[in-house]
């Protein structure tokens, strides 16, 4: 296991120990446990998996390059279990664990496993800003185009407009983006370090018109406008899904920090997913609601 710890492609100054220099590309920190850029602490350890291609009840496979993830979203469902199953004490998104074997473990695996679709990714996000250096997805996709196993990305940043040129190689994927509100400001509170909404958009229409099928997921629903979130959406995702806010307890002393009591009550999502609805009807778009 190698203890170097890197931070990659970051604006602000970074901070180790009582070392300040300005950020940049391909900056290695020696010996140092803990980095802080942007204000908050992000621990990067490079890690041996030992397995990367994982059953999954969502689809056959999952596949997680990375352990912890920096998008850092409120509302995930991973921090509820990933401190615990990863033996971090820091916050999520204060850590990523970078399975640096991860290409070749899966390679490994994908020569005995049984074809099946192979989610990217579960519990983390595949572009989240460290895979621009590491570019661990795009070498796993690389493997898996080999075998031509089929594939569902979702990812809330534009970083995967890089891997179009493998996704043009794959007879059966599907690339689909989390797009929450319209509302950047609200994505930016629940959603700190993903890309702008209107990045995410501009990403999509770019993958749909090359031909990928592409989706939406409308999960957690936050604040904002649904008709213009639709509007948005509309000729750039082949499948919309719609989703609540699940695990809402463990996040409404957040939303009421914000002032956002309405938007925690059953009304407030059951009218929500009406007007989404609504919308997409009347577009004749395909959809599917999970509440």
């Amino acid at each position: 296991m190698s203890n170097t710890y890197k931070i990659y492609h970051i604006s602000a100054k970074v901070k180790t120990g009582n070392l300040n220099c300005a950020s940049s590309n391909n900056r290695y920190f020696k010996n140092s446990k803990k980095i802080r850029a942007l204000g908050t602490m992000l621990h990067v350890k490079e890690i041996q998996a030992k397995s990367v291609l994982n059953t999954s009840k969502v689809f056959d496979y999952c596949l997680n390059p990375y352990t912890g993830c920096q998008i850092n979203c409120r509302y995930c469902y991973a921090r509820l279990f990933m401190k615990r199953y990863s033996g971090h004490k820091e916050a999520w998104g204060d850590f990523v664990d970078v399975k640096i074997n991860a290409p070749e473990i899966l390679q490994k695996q994908l020569n005995k496993a049984k074809r099946g679709t192979v989610w990217i990714s579960s519990v983390c996000d595949p572009y989240q800003p460290l895979e621009a250096t590491y570019e661990l997805t795009r070498r796993c996709l690389k493997k898996l185009v080999e075998k031509q196993f089929p594939v569902n990305i979702q990812t809330k940043s534009e970083l995967v407009l890089r891997d179009l040129d493998l996704f043009q190689e794959f007879n059966e994927i599907e690339v689909g983006f989390t797009i929450t509100t319209d509302d950047e400001k609200v994505a930016k509170l629940f959603e700190p370090k993903a890309s702008p909404v209107k990045d995410r958009l501009s990403a999509l229409a770019k993958i749909h018109a090359s031909g990928i099928k592409t989706f939406v997921f409308i999960g957690p629903l936050l604040p904002g406008n649904p008709e213009k979130l639709i509007e948005n959406l509309a000729e750039k995702a082949d499948m919309i899904f719609i989703d609540k806010m699940n695990y809402l307890n463990s996040i409404k002393g957040f939303y009421h920090r914000f002032g956002l009591h309405w938007e925690t009550k059953d009304k407030f999502f059951k009218e929500y997913k009406e007007r989404l609805v609504s919308e997409m009807l009347k577009r004749k778009m395909k959809f599917q609601t999970l509440f």
